[in-house]
């Protein structure tokens, strides 16, 4: 599960996690919604040292205008994991992904759960991030991994 497109960095962790083993890759990307915090964003934005990404946070596109770059950044990253030798197929998901993330288990069998995101200090304090909201629902281990920045 990804809320952005993968870096070459993020490629290769990923893909090296478990040394030789051929592996394969399920994809979720949420694009921003529209029940996104821009506040909780811009908190952790400050709690990083990124004040310029504080002040200009709520001009990212969210909801319907966040789809096509969404549907480009998935394109990206599973183009880069198939590229690094991976299997990999994927989809945006607008709504309820972590219904989504525990169907995409149940169906593929996966051994495994990648929640690979930026850094939220709010929600993680409080346990409300994807990778611990998942570790109650999908039945397999849920490794939390933060992205890298280009």
């Amino acid at each position: 599960m990804i809320e952005k497109p993968l870096t070459s960095e993020d490629v290769e962790f990923v893909t090296t996690l478990h040394g030789d083993e051929e592996i394969s890759f399920v994809v979720l990307l949420q694009p921003r919604g529209d029940q996104a915090d821009v506040l909780l964003r811009a908190i952790d934005d400050v709690a990083m040292g990124e004040l310029k990404e504080a002040v200009h946070e709520g001009e990212e596109p969210e909801g319907t205008e966040a789809e096509a770059p969404a549907r480009r950044g998935l394109d990206h990253s599973l183009t880069a994991l198939r590229a690094a030798g991976s299997q990999a197929v994927g989809e945006v998901v607008e709504r309820h992904p972590l219904d989504r993330l525990k169907a995409v288990v149940e169906e593929s069998g996966a051994d495994e759960v990648i929640v690979l995101t930026a850094p939220h200090y709010v929600e993680e304090f409080f346990h409300r991030d994807w990778a611990s909201r998942a570790r109650h629902r999908v039945g397999v281990p849920v490794l939390k991994l933060f992205a890298h920045s280009e």
